[in-house]
């Protein structure tokens, strides 16, 4: 058996491949372009300020506890933990907002109070949420995508029916107050399509918001980056930053090699982690399993336009997650997928860590991350960015009923450009491959090659989707698919 694994990539899918593939005895090096590992999930430190460039968000903790379970260790072992409560803050207008607590009861009681009998209707909601994500987790995402039989268990045929209709239609079944509606369409937008294209199953998203609960690393997302990685170098993974592969060389239908900065190595299989798109470019044209077609016609999840602020003094009116569905869900919805554009009115999300974490802060200073949605491969320019920027902070003043634009001491950016050059991202895009009902399970791009032997994918394109639970579950099936081969 060959022993020699090649990974291109470190986001988060690749980090739980090398460890997974380690474990079995191979001999595992991945290669990352930039200077850290993390893929999008990377770190800025600046004037004292430290942000997560990429994921902010730490949801369904089960699946972090069950990789780490794979190798006898826990996430404790690795960074701490602490659910935050309130989960996060919804604002629609000025001095107007919803916050879902921690605590399930506390929701409960905030819908009735929002709307009479709507208590009920989510209590029945969650539980086929919960029951749900259960069916996901026991018989769909650890699944390859090899074949739709996957989907076939007792259980999965007997909801069929919530693969044909939508997280928005289900919502709106019992539930009338616009402001509910907002709150449970939007844990769905992790997934990258609109709450009117994805299927209703996928409310399992609701049990994982609501029933899971939102969770901070100290230290940042990042922390879970360093921790992954100790536990790939304490299994034998080597690590290699800023190598940057150039050229995948395939010899008799067999991948033989990877060109890295210039110089060529032999590969006896490789695994990429990097974007789909972008690793089938790294081949000649007759080894390409899908065609620019195939991919021009797929939905991407969104883009995103990020800022990284540093603010001189504390922020109030605000909380760790903070959302701002002040605008018109629809219409910006629209301007992502159907009418592709720079949004006339963008919802935005902003996170302050510094709340939680004083560390991520200098004292008595306050770090803040913005983002808002964007269609994938529009044009990017400083001009457009700062245009954003002051339309946003202009809202965030006015809703929060506070001036911050005197207190900032300064403002990094990242969008569509930054997703092309840093990620090779396919159209600059965010998150991956919507999860819609034509690109689930099976209908993702495949974990393994049709046409080079020893060359598989893993990550937010393929199975089972994008996120952060979903890629560290990629980079397992694609390792247990790999192990089947007996290399």
């Amino acid at each position: 058996m060959s022993k020699n694994i090649h990974i291109i990539g470190s986001g988060f899918s690749s980090l739980a491949a090398s460890c997974y593939m380690a474990k079995m005895g191979y001999q595992v090096t991945v290669f990352e372009k930039n200077s850290t590992v993390g893929g999008r999930a990377r770190q800025l430190k600046k004037e004292g300020f430290t942000f997560d460039i990429g994921p902010s968000w730490y949801w369904m903790p089960g699946v972090f506890e069950r990789f780490f379970a794979d190798f006898g260790r826990k996430p404790s072992d690795y960074y701490e933990l602490e659910k935050l409560d309130p989960a996060y803050e919804v604002y629609f207008g000025k001095n107007d907002s919803l916050i879902v607590d921690g605590n399930l009861d506390d929701i409960y009681k905030m819908f009735e109070k929002e709307e009479t009998g709507s208590s009920e209707h989510l209590r029945k909601f969650l539980k086929s949420a919960k029951d749900n994500y259960e069916t996901a987790i026991e018989d769909l995402v650890y699944k390859p995508g090899v074949s739709p039989l996957e989907l076939v268990t007792p259980t999965t045929v007997a909801r069929v029916s919530q693969f044909f209709s939508t997280v928005s239609k289900e919502v709106r079944k019992k539930i009338k107050s616009q402001r509910l509606i907002k709150i449970l369409e939007f844990p769905v937008l992790f997934l990258g399509a609109k709450p009117s294209n994805t299927p209703a199953f996928y409310n399992f998203m609701n049990y994982a918001d609501f029933g899971l609960g939102t969770w901070h690393p100290k230290g940042g997302m990042y922390s879970v980056v360093e921790g992954m990685k100790k536990l790939a170098e304490e299994l034998g993974v080597h690590f290699q930053t800023n190598s940057d592969v150039e050229k995948i060389f395939v010899e008799n239908g067999k991948v033989s090699g990877l060109r890295i900065n210039g110089e060529n190595i032999a590969s006896d299989l490789v695994l990429s982690g990097a974007d789909y798109h972008h690793t089938e470019t790294l081949l000649d044209d007759t080894y390409k399993q899908y065609s620019e077609s195939y991919w021009s016609k797929k939905t991407f999840a969104p883009s995103s336009l990020l800022f990284y602020v540093g603010f001189d003094k504390k922020l109030k009116n605000v909380h760790h997650h903070t959302l701002f569905f002040d605008t018109d869900f629809e219409e910006h919805a629209v301007e992502i997928y159907d009418d592709p554009k720079w949004p006339t009115a963008p919802l935005f999300y902003a996170n302050f860590t510094s709340l939680t974490d004083p560390n991520s802060a200098p004292e008595g200073k306050e770090n803040g991350f913005f983002l808002i949605p964007l269609a994938p491969d529009l044009e990017d320019t400083e001009e457009l960015r700062n245009k954003y920027f002051e339309l946003i902070m202009d809202r965030f003043e006015k809703i929060t009923n506070q001036e911050v634009k005197n207190s900032i001491i300064f403002k990094e950016s990242f969008c569509v450009n930054d997703f092309k050059k840093e990620y090779n991202s396919y159209k600059g895009n965010a998150y991956g491959m919507a999860n819609t009902l034509l690109q689930t399970a099976f209908l993702r791009p495949k974990l393994k090659s049709k046409k080079v032997k020893n060359l598989y994918f893993t990550g937010q394109l393929t199975v089972p989707g994008p996120g952060v639970p979903p890629s560290l579950i990629s980079g397992k099936i694609t390792s247990e698919l790999i192990k089947k081969t007996r290399l």
